[in-house]
């Protein structure tokens, strides 16, 4: 099972893989419950989990910003308030 596959929700490379597996399920109606499109999902897998990982990243690195933020803005108000 996939994400969304929402064209909006992905990188450019991905939504090629996608139209394409998408391509490969209309062509191929029968015949991809038997294994036909499986490389391109491999494919499709693939992209979207690289994807997961860097938006992982972004929000790691965006949390930690806003953690130092905080505490900066804590140690300024114990530093007042003495």
């Amino acid at each position: 099972m996939h994400t969304d596959l929402a064209a909006h929700l992905h990188t450019p490379a991905c939504n090629k893989l996608i139209e394409e597996l998408k391509a490969c399920h209309e062509n191929h109606a029968f015949a991809k419950f038997i294994g036909v499109c499986n490389s391109i999902d491999d494919k499709v897998v693939k992209c979207l989990k690289g994807e997961r990982i860097a938006r992982s990243a972004a929000n790691r690195a965006k949390a930690i910003e806003r953690q130092a933020k905080y505490k900066e803005k804590l140690q300024q108000g114990e530093g007042q308030s003495n």
